[in-house]
């Protein structure tokens, strides 16, 4: 019998694998999408209500073109509603490629000979970090292959190392993890290096599917890969992140994956993932995939704009994956955070002269190449506030706290002032002169918007604070 993770209240059944495919198939089969529901499913998100797996996929059967963007539109009021106009920028730093499994999208697989495998020393990893810093990065997410060398001991181990990295005003305020599945005492191990986010992604949540692109390894093992991040509850770990690889397997059966994934954490633990994530294939060394679920630009869009309005209050995650225009489109659907001057290749960061992307030392192709700076730029362009905050989680504001704060009033009163505390930081300490200007005068617009609302924190501390942080004074946060 399927476990209904929508009814968890039997202690033993929190970590029993919870995907039935033809359920999900029933739901996207047997669901309409006449007008009058989708405009009804639409106000119940922009009312900040998560969406059921039935009203996710009246959203999902929505083809007619005016609905697809009213759907679309939904999802930028809802992230206006909820996000403002902040958008949180991290890096991804590669640690080590070894990998014993051998999944046929990624590069990194065992069977590829032609892989040039590594693991960054403690000394590498320092330099990496260092490089980091000097561009003013002050979130990053660590990614190990699945290897016996990559040890829970080993990962709180680069973890620490990495939060004790200072260079000038530099330093690494959140170390999240994408790595592969622990058992319970493994990821207790890993809390106690103070990482924030564990980040583990299905790829695909249909068993039979994930049978065929996993040839080899643990990570063969389908249900526990989908019941890891239980685990990690179990362990004290409340600040998850889910994801999907678009293109293995149909993009709306996917969808509801997701959705019932978060379902399953919500009702067994308080608290949904922190963030969900939806990379699409893209070029890997010896990639070895059809195109039968691939998904194009306009579909992935859509899914998107689907995904925010389904889970109002989880962070949505777009990687470098995207080149810079379906970035630039993407992120007004619903995206809060994106990576920038992201580089795949391991050590790639302190080697300054090797620009060139190379398969044979990369997971898969990146193809947004720009710096940190130019997307913030970009981002000042079309009105975003960028930030490297992370007071939620040194406040301990995550898994069930996170969601008593994720009130009406949340943005004005937390992010948006720590989002431009955080900018003055980079400003003052890394920004070249015209971005140091303009971005001033996009924190003095904030400010003045901010102003405006009730629900705001004081503005006269919170310029007490930016002038503080124009002083010299740094990590100040809400």
């Amino acid at each position: 019998m399927i476990f209904n993770p929508e009814k968890c209240r039997i202690p033993d059944q929190r970590m029993v694998p919870f995907i039935d495919p033809e359920e999900i198939w029933d739901i996207i089969n047997n669901t309409k999408a006449d007008k009058t529901r989708v405009r009804e499913v639409i106000q119940k998100s922009l009312d900040k209500q998560r969406l059921t797996m039935e009203e996710t996929a009246v959203l999902i059967n929505a083809d007619d073109p005016e609905l697809i963007e009213a759907i679309k539109e939904g999802a930028r009021e809802l992230k206006k509603k909820v996000y403002g106009n902040r958008i949180v920028l991290f890096a991804p730093l590669y640690v080590g490629n070894k990998c014993t499994n051998n999944c046929k999208y990624c590069g990194f697989r065992a069977s590829n000979k032609e892989a040039i495998r590594k693991t960054l020393n403690d000394a590498e990893l320092v330099r990496e970090v260092e490089a980091l810093e000097d561009h003013g990065q002050k979130r990053l997410i660590l990614v190990y292959g699945e290897h016996p060398e990559y040890s829970p001991e080993y990962i709180a181990h680069t973890v620490e190392t990495v939060y004790g990295v200072k260079k000038g005003p530099g330093e690494i305020r959140r170390v999240n993890i994408n790595a592969a599945p622990l058992d319970i005492e493994g990821f207790r191990t890993v809390k106690k290096a103070g990482i924030g986010t564990y980040q583990i992604f299905q790829e695909t949540y249909h068993p039979e599917a994930y049978k065929t692109y996993h040839l080899g390894g643990k990570k063969r093992d389908f249900n526990y890969r989908l019941t890891a991040l239980d685990r990690a509850q179990e362990a004290g770990i409340d600040d998850v992140g889910i994801g999907a690889l678009f293109g293995l397997y149909d993009w709306r059966y996917e969808v509801l994956g997701l959705i019932r994934h978060t379902n399953h954490l919500e009702a067994c633990y308080n608290v949904g993932p922190h963030t969900i994530s939806f990379p699409r294939i893209q070029d890997a060394s010896k990639l070895d995939l059809g195109e039968d679920y691939t998904v194009n630009d306009e579909d992935f869009a859509r899914l998107v704009a689907i995904l925010r309005l389904a889970v109002p209050y989880t962070g949505m995650i777009l990687t470098a994956r995207e080149n810079p225009q379906l970035r630039h489109e993407v992120i007004q659907f619903g995206v809060s955070q994106i990576d920038g001057g992201t580089k795949l290749e391991l050590g790639a960061y302190a080697d300054s002269l090797n620009e060139q992307q190379d398969l044979n030392k990369e997971q898969f192709q990146i193809n947004d190449n720009r710096s940190l700076n130019e997307i913030i730029d970009e981002l000042f362009e079309n009105d975003y506030l960028p930030s490297f905050c992370t007071a939620c989680y040194r406040r301990g504001r995550t898994g069930e706290h996170f969601m008593e704060f994720s009130v009406p009033g949340f943005i004005k009163r937390f992010c948006s002032p720590n989002a431009m505390l955080t900018l003055a930081e980079y400003l003052e300490d890394y920004a070249p002169e015209d971005t140091r200007k303009r971005g001033w005068e996009v924190i003095d617009k904030n400010l003045k918007d901010l102003e405006k609302s009730p629900e705001s924190r004081s503005s006269k501390d919170l310029k007490q604070r930016l002038d503080r942080v124009l002083a010299g004074e740094r990590d100040l946060y809400y």
